[in-house]
């Protein structure tokens, strides 16, 4: 992996913790989640018309990746239910690589090398101590565990279909202005079954969640599947966690949520398994 791509992952990590922190702050997680989807799918379809279509080969694996992303963006409402962004944030996103580059070695024969295994690992540990931090200190709730668990599957799940996607696509930010359409399209469908006519009142922060949360997710997952583009895909999942500790910062000026050494520990090892990862 080279330094630019690694340098479009980490910012894209950045502006990925920016909008799950936008959710996690909401008084309606689930609506949150539905505003940034729908903000991210209005900024996709203004630039539909500049972009190419996605070669007829995607577009299987875009439906796919619209209807496994209802299920993401559910479970993310979900997961912050109960429980602060600390401990939800790290136990989706810690071990989604494990299984993201276990799939891509199983199922797209494209294994990791020896060191990027050792990122892959550092990362992982990393995030998972602050989770174990959070659970000890009592911020962990049982629905809501069940939910980030489920939610890692659904990572590394969505992780290898737009992976495998956006490379017969032919043009990353097409496949993903694409997927955060018919995203925000079954998503609006499973909404107005759950909730009917109550989406229709004006909530609070539903603006800023659709602008600046739109906004961040649809660079945040550009970026992320330009990188895959060029780097193996199980780095790049890998990589990509160093999300966690911008999540950890934001927590504790933002959120006030606390930093201690455990998280400062715990962000040592993200940063040295994205030195593995660019050394290997």
């Amino acid at each position: 992996m080279t330094l630019a791509v690694m340098a479009v992952v980490i910012f894209s990590a950045l502006l990925h913790a920016g909008w799950n922190a936008l959710v996690r702050a909401s008084s309606d997680k689930f609506l949150a989640s539905l505003h940034v989807v729908c903000g991210a799918a209005a900024l996709a379809a203004l630039m539909l018309p500049a972009l190419p279509l996605p070669a007829a080969e995607s577009w299987p694996w875009l439906l796919a990746s619209g209807l496994i992303h209802v299920v993401y963006f559910a479970l993310v409402a979900r997961a912050y239910q109960g429980t602060d962004l600390g401990f939800a944030y790290p136990l989706m996103r810690g071990t989604a690589p494990v299984l993201t580059a276990l799939g891509a070695a199983l199922l797209l024969n494209e294994a990791p090398t020896p060191g990027a295994w050792l990122g892959i690992a550092l990362i992982c540990a990393g995030v998972l101590a602050l989770a174990g931090r959070a659970w000890r200190s009592g911020a962990g709730h049982p629905a809501a565990v069940r939910a980030a668990l489920a939610n890692a599957g659904v990572i590394a799940l969505y992780t290898l279909v737009d992976g495998q996607g956006v490379r017969l696509a032919g043009h990353a930010l097409s496949y993903t202005a694409w997927v955060f359409l018919l995203t925000a399209a079954f998503m609006l469908l499973t909404a107005i079954g759950l909730r009917g006519r109550t989406l229709l009142r004006p909530a609070p922060g539903a603006w800023r969640a659709a602008g600046l949360g739109g906004a961040g997710t649809l660079a945040a997952y550009s970026l992320v599947l330009w990188a895959m583009t060029q780097a193996p895909i199980a780095t790049v999942a890998a990589l990509r966690e160093t999300s966690i500790v911008f999540a950890a910062l934001i927590g504790a000026l933002f959120l006030h949520e606390g930093l201690g050494w455990l998280r400062l520990v715990s962000a040592l090892l993200v940063c040295a398994g994205a030195v593995a990862i660019k050394l290997a």
